[in-house]
């Protein structure tokens, strides 16, 4: 449990994103030795297979993720404030709807992957290991949820270290599973997800024994586990506008994979192999943007303007300048990144992959200030307006994907994603400079209050 309501900003930004960063990076490390070992063992085509549903992973799994990020802010705002017992009633509420959500999502995905394969316009030599792959992955909601409810929990309340350990040990048990099920057992494409739902289902459960055992003040009583329509419409409020803004992304993201499917099956394994690395050189921006966030929640809900600024600036500063070195990384390294997953003789698979990722190299600063801009309005409790950079990501994707790729091929899914960034900046900065102006007047007039009752007491005893 950390308060980062006092003490040193950078300090404690920095300390909460190391733990943050290493569970992402092992996140990411999920897919990676999915992809490693599904291209080693299985081949290319294979590896096409697992990766030609990503878009529509990223909409549905990125929904369950931002929804439940999108619950924690009350929380982490409320612990801020050291209001204890409305945590734990946001706390328990969310659980209810995290438990309606599961059944819903797992159900209704389960039935409609045929039609999602065709939207996708997925080559037919890769069709039945893509629908094995991503119907597992889709059975395997619950665990998506329960793991990021009770993550973003513990990061509300200052604790990105807990969620780290559990990760780690679910990404070891991951590539032993992968390992074991397709190399041992056979299982092909749909072992590989099998071992990843049953190694994030380990975590998710570990994340929720901890709380359990080792956080007695998120135990909530029998007064506060009665149902209240108002909290639910608060989670909804907020967690709501922040999945939908990760799924209005992923649907850009959608059309974006369905044009770069139709080109044909050595373009869908480099699309696989550079969105790997991409989302891996992603990790820190996502960290630091995340510790800005939760630093910018805990005071807002202390009502500290001057540690808000300050945690912004921090954030921001820090994402832009990794977003510029790792994009040079990407640059110089990215065809040499691409051997991880593939093998030397793949000439036109390395030559694809590294295309992109050397033309999305060049604009990693913009993301990098593109994520901590977006999470940070999203911590201050204004989700509908970070949604709306959302919306333009999809639209420029959405654009690229119907107007330019049929006429440019590959070269058009290689310049998608900077476009998205650009146009989606020139919107969350302005807008998070302006939701930080109008929390300095809100925190200002809250905090004059009581000086000026103070102020009139004085007055009144002075005429007496």
């Amino acid at each position: 449990m950390k308060d980062m309501t006092t003490g040193k900003p950078l300090r404690l930004i920095i300390s909460f994103a190391l733990p943050l960063l290493l569970g992402n990076l092992l996140q990411q490390f999920y897919n990676v030795a999915d992809a490693a070992i599904v291209g080693r063992f299985l081949g290319a085509d294979a590896l096409a297979a697992v990766g030609a549903t990503t878009s529509v992973q990223f909409l549905i799994l990125g929904f369950c993720t931002g929804t439940c990020s999108g619950f924690c802010i009350p929380m982490a705002q409320k612990f801020g404030a050291k209001d204890y017992s409305s945590l734990r009633k946001l706390f328990y509420h969310s659980i209810l709807l995290v438990i309606a959500g599961a059944f819903i999502f797992t159900v209704s995905c389960a039935l409609l992957t045929p039609q999602i394969l065709r939207i996708l316009s997925t080559p037919d030599n890769i069709r039945n290991d893509t629908y094995a792959y991503i119907l597992v992955i889709f059975l395997g909601i619950p665990f998506t949820l329960l793991y990021n409810l009770c993550a973003g929990v513990l990061r509300a309340v200052g604790d990105s270290k807990t969620p780290f350990m559990f990760l780690a040990f679910s990404t070891i048990a991951n590539i032993f599973l992968d390992l074991f099920c397709i190399a041992v057992l056979g299982w092909g494409c749909a072992g590989a997800a099998i071992a990843t739902i049953a190694s994030q289902a380990a975590c998710g459960i570990g994340c929720a024994w901890f709380i359990y055992k080792k956080f007695q003040f998120l135990h909530f009583s029998k007064e506060e586990r009665q149902f209240r329509p108002d909290l639910c419409r608060t989670l909804v409020v907020m967690g709501f506008p922040m999945g939908i803004q990760f799924s209005i992304t992923a649907i850009g993201s959608m059309f974006m994979q369905s044009a770069n499917n139709g080109l044909g099956s050595i373009y869908v394994s480099a699309f696989t192999v550079g969105s790997r690395i991409k989302m891996f050189a992603m990790c820190p921006i996502d960290a630091i943007a995340a510790a800005a966030a939760t630093f910018c929640g805990q005071n807002y809900g202390a009502g500290r303007s001057d540690r808000i600024r300050t945690g912004y600036r921090i954030g921001a500063i820090t994402g832009g300048v990794y977003g510029a070195f790792i994009g040079a990384v990407i640059i110089f390294f990215g065809r040499t990144s691409c051997l991880l997953f593939l093998k030397p003789t793949d000439t036109a698979i390395l030559n694809a992959a590294s295309q992109l990722l050397r033309m999305e190299g060049y604009w990693f600063w913009i993301l990098g200030l593109l994520n901590v801009n977006r999470i940070t309005v999203q911590g201050l409790g204004f989700s509908g307006r970070a949604m709306v950079s959302g919306a333009i990501e999809m639209a420029a994707r959405t654009g690229v994907s119907l107007f330019l790729v049929p006429r440019y091929g590959f070269w058009a899914i290689c310049i998608a994603d900077q476009t998205a960034w650009i146009l989606a900046d020139c919107y969350i900065i302005p807008m998070c400079i302006h939701v930080l102006k109008k929390i300095d007047r809100q925190l200002g007039q809250v905090n004059a209050r009581p000086s000026i009752r103070h102020a009139k007491k004085v007055s009144v005893g002075a005429t007496a």
